[in-house]
This record gives structure tokens, sequence and C-alpha cells, in this order.
């Protein structure tokens, strides 16, 4: 039995989650239900990122202390998650006693690895707010490409990662003026010691190949070394024998996928070190976005090697979303809450399923077509997909009392090809699964429900129901509707990574347990309940409501 930690990238606890971030959310989901459904041993952990200026500048301004500010967001996005039906098994925040002793652990073992170094540099400084700025409070001209407005961190246009110092014409975003320089002694991973060991891990299959030859860029400019440090005032957890310096929270965040999971195997008697420690056989899969790459596959395996813990199986990367093709706008109402989803929208099978018809294991953006959203969940899950029970239960209950003729006694005139067709497809549906092409996959599993749709075409049955000859009725209407409604049960089956709550209504339309496996496509049902609807249409007036509520915001 494969065993997996599988974690997503963690939301800042200065925001609310939006639609930008369940692209990555119900990725990995889909992909973490699937697991659970071939019986991997898999668990899906994250926490809030909640360290840093930002979130000590939210706090001040909403007159709360940042402990309450991240407390109160850690509620909202854990209630976003659960009605997206984001399954995590643990989701905590870094602001936790675990995180900090793991960090001041982790960093002091880096110092024993004689990777750790103290420099005097200089910063900028706002005189006005009295504070070192950090990089994303102050913006200018990029130092490579000339973009405009770029932050201290990197360039959003080129990809350029450079020092806040870099930054041509440089402006404090937070009182707008020009900072000032100023010296100050920092602390610093020496990055620019493991080039080597990084360039061959990087290398060595655990990311994609776009991603690889990305980073091929970074070696190429050769690496620096990383400031892990910040000055105070921060929020933060403070460096140890290092007064008023504290962990720059890149430094503190991943290791708050550890922090989770130690909380997590805490309270459920599971091993830490099973999955942590640096010869373990179990797989460490994270999933994030490619803006944070360099983060992730630099970073974050060089501090757990050098503190002696082991590295990620595979990082998987994924591309931004656009709406209706454009960068996502307040303006236009086009960056949306989950929360306006969940309250105008509401049904989130429709989401999960419009963007797994879209994602592949590829780091290329995807578009949510508000208009393509409607019209493709109204033909794929209800034109089609939940168009087989509508068009053939009603017959099973008038004329067959609800039960389902045996599998066996469905001829091959009566479509039982289709159904062995289904489920001897269950291999390839794995592999799409396992390799994240939830977009061939979607295709390939519609593929098998439009064959059902011209099968009910052709056959008939509202015709076979009116024949005079009632053993012909008896016979090829039960074979017909059983052939259909059994097809229908295991496509539900291999669909239920992606749209968990649909194929909770149907589970109880069959009078069975949720779908907890695969292996439960190969039971043989032989009663179904009455037919109650499965799904409505997604109305175009409630998507153009929730942009509306979004414009308002």
């Amino acid at each position: 039995m494969r065993k997996i930690l599988v974690t997503s990238a963690l939301p800042y606890a200065n925001g609310s989650i939006h639609l930008g971030h369940l692209v990555e959310y119900i990725q990995t989901d889909i992909w973490v239900r699937y697991h659970r459904m071939i019986n991997s041993e898999v668990y899906y952990i994250c926490a809030d990122d909640t360290h840093g200026t930002p979130v000590m500048l939210r706090a001040e301004k909403e007159n709360i202390s940042p402990e309450q500010l991240v407390e109160n967001v850690h509620k909202e996005h854990s209630k976003d998650f659960l009605d997206f039906n984001v399954s995590f098994d643990c989701f905590y925040s870094t602001h936790s006693d675990e995180n900090k002793k793991l960090s001041e652990s982790i960093y002091k073992s880096l110092v024993k690895s004689n990777k750790i170094s103290k420099k005097e540099i200089e910063q900028f400084y706002d005189s006005q707010k009295k504070m070192f700025l950090p990089d994303r409070f102050i913006i200018g001209d990029c130092p490579k490409c000339r973009a405009k407005d770029q932050y201290g961190d990197g360039c959003e246009k080129c990809g350029a990662i450079y020092n806040p110092t870099d930054l041509i014409n440089p402006i404090s975003a937070l009182s707008k003026t020009k900072p000032e320089r100023k010296k100050t002694d920092h602390y610093f991973f020496k990055l620019s010691e493991c080039s080597d060991f990084l360039e061959k891990w990087t290398t060595s299959g655990v990311l994609q190949v776009e991603a690889s030859n990305k980073l091929k860029e970074w070696f190429k400019s050769g690496l620096e070394d990383w400031d892990i440090s910040r000055d105070a005032p921060y929020f933060g957890f403070e460096i140890p024998d290092a007064p008023g310096k504290f962990f720059y929270v890149w430094l503190d965040a991943p290791i708050g996928y550890m922090a989770s999971f130690k909380k997590f195997t805490d309270n459920n008697s599971l091993s830490f070190e099973e999955f942590w420690d640096k010869k373990s056989e179990a797989e460490l899969i994270h999933f994030i976005g490619k803006d944070i790459l360099y983060f992730h596959a630099l970073f974050w395996p060089a501090t757990l090697e050098y503190s002696n813990y082991r590295k990620p199986t595979k990082i998987f990367a994924h591309g931004f979303l656009t709406v209706n093709g454009e960068k996502m706008s307040k303006s236009r109402g086009t960056f949306i809450t989950a929360r306006s989803y969940l309250d105008e929208v509401k049904n989130t099978d429709y989401l999960r399923y419009y963007y797994a018809s879209k994602l592949s294991e590829s780091m290329e953006d995807i578009d949510l077509n508000l208009d393509d959203f409607v019209s493709k969940v109204n033909s794929d899950l209800v034109g089609k997909f939940i168009n087989i029970p509508s068009r053939t239960s009603g017959f099973l209950s008038k004329y067959f009392e609800n039960k389902l003729t045996n599998k066996s006694d469905i001829s091959k005139d009566n479509g039982i090809e289709i159904l062995d067709k289904i489920l001897q497809s269950e291999s390839s549906i794995i592999e799409l699964y396992e390799k994240r092409q939830f977009s061939k996959l979607t295709r390939f599993l519609m593929s098998h429900v439009e064959e059902l749709n011209e099968f009910i075409n052709n056959k008939a049955p509202w015709v076979i129901a009116k024949e005079e000859n009632q053993s012909l009725i008896n016979s090829d209407l039960h074979q017909v509707c059983s052939l259909c409604i059994k097809s229908f049960r295991v496509l539900s089956i291999y669909l239920t990574p992606i749209v968990p709550e649909l194929s909770t209504n149907i589970s109880s339309f069959f009078g069975e347990e949720v779908y907890a496996s695969f292996s439960r496509a190969q039971d043989d049902i032989l009663i179904i309940k009455s037919y109650e609807h499965l799904l409505k249409r997604l109305e175009k007036d409630d998507v153009d409501s929730m942009v509306s509520a979004n414009l308002n915001n």
C-alpha cells in the first residue's frame, strides 16, 4: 500500500479564498480522493500562512491583534474549504507551537550544518512608518526588464528574482514616499553553496519538465544566498539568540506543512517520523502554483536536506486562473470570492467539474469563461449524465417495482457490452487520475455517457413500453433500463473524486453508502429507490448575481 502525504500551498491569512485559489485546492482534492478510492494510505494537510508584515498591518488597521486576525481568518477559510468539499485531514495554522518548535529546531540544524551566515546589509526604511519595508511593500521598476510597478521580491512580467534594493525608482507602498537606505544585520541561508545538490535534485524527475527547465534559468544566473530574517516590528517567530530579528515568513511557512502533520499525527496516534524521516519510504507530494516554484523547488529542499529531513517526492505546479480570458479584476467583478460563489451559485460540483475539464498535468493557465461554464455544466452533467436515470428509471418504477435485472441476464442486443466496456476501462481511468490528466479523464468518461445516451435513443424504451407483447416489455424493457442504470452507477463511482456531492446523492438513489472505493463498481446492484431529481441546471442569473456581488465589494 502506498503511503502518501499530500499538501496544497498555504493560503495567506490576509484575505479571503477566491476562485483562483480554488484551482489548486480542487485539483489536489480530486487527486487525494482518487487515492482514497484505490485504498492508498493518504493524508491531505494544509494550514493558514499567518506571519509577515501584511498581516500585522491589517490587524493594526482593524484595531485588533495579529493573533485575533489570524484566528478570524482561519475560521473563514476553514468554512470556505469545508463548503467546497475540500477534504483536508488537517487544516491548521503556521502560528502554532508545533511550527515554532520545528522552525527553531530546523534553524539550529542549519546553523550546525554551517549553512547560516550573518551579514550587514542595506534595506529600505520608511521613516514615516518607522519600519523596514518588506519586499511586497516596495514598488518600483524591475532592474532586469524595466517593467513598472513591480514588487521588491520579483518581477511578475519577466520572472526575475532580485533584492528589493535593486529596484529602480523605489516607492514605499505604505506612505507613498521614497524610502531611505538603512544598514542592519540579517541572517542568510547559504543557498549559493547548494547549487550542485539542487541542480541534480531538480533534474531527477521530481518536477515537471517545464518547471525543471524554468529552474535552469536561475542556475545559469547563479543562486544567491537567501535572506531568512526580518527586523522588528514583525509578526512571526523570533530567531533564537537574535533579539529583534524574526524568521522571514518563507522560512516558517513551508515548515507549516510539517507542523500541521505533527498536529495531525499527535491527535491520531500516527508516526510523524514515518513520513518526514530522511530514510522515509512514504511519498511527499506538494501541489503549488507556478509563482512559488522558486521557494518550493530551491529554498525548501535545501532547507530539508541540510536539517536532516526527507525531501519532496514530487512537486506539481499549476498555472493561474483567468476569468473570461483576462486576469481576475475587482472592477469587473471577476475577482470572485469562494463565499460569493457559495452564496449565489451554491452547488460546488459545478465548479469542481468545470475545473477538472480544464486541468492537465502541465503548468498552463486555465480560463473560467463564465458563459462556457454555464453551458458545459448544463450540457455534460445535466443534459447528458443525469439524463440517463431521468429517462430510464421511471420505467423500472412503473413496471418492475424498482428492481433491476441481474447483469448476467442482460443480452448483447440490450447493451451488456456497453457496461462491460465501462468496467474494463477502470485501469485507464486510474492512470488518468494518477497523472492528473483530468481534462482527458472527463472527456473519456463523458464519451461513455454519450454512448449510453445514443443507446437510449436507439432503443427508445418509451416505445418498448407501448408494445402489446407483454413478454417483450418484461424482457427487453427491463434489460435496457437496467443496463442504463447499472452503467450510470459505475460512471458515478468513477466520477466521485470530481463531484463528491452529486455522487453522494447518487449512492442514496441506489440505497448505498457513500462510494469510498472504485472496487464498488464491480457490485451488481439489483434495486433502486424511486427517482428524484439529482441535479438542477446551472442558471446564468445565479452566475450574474455572483459577479454583481463581487462588484459591490
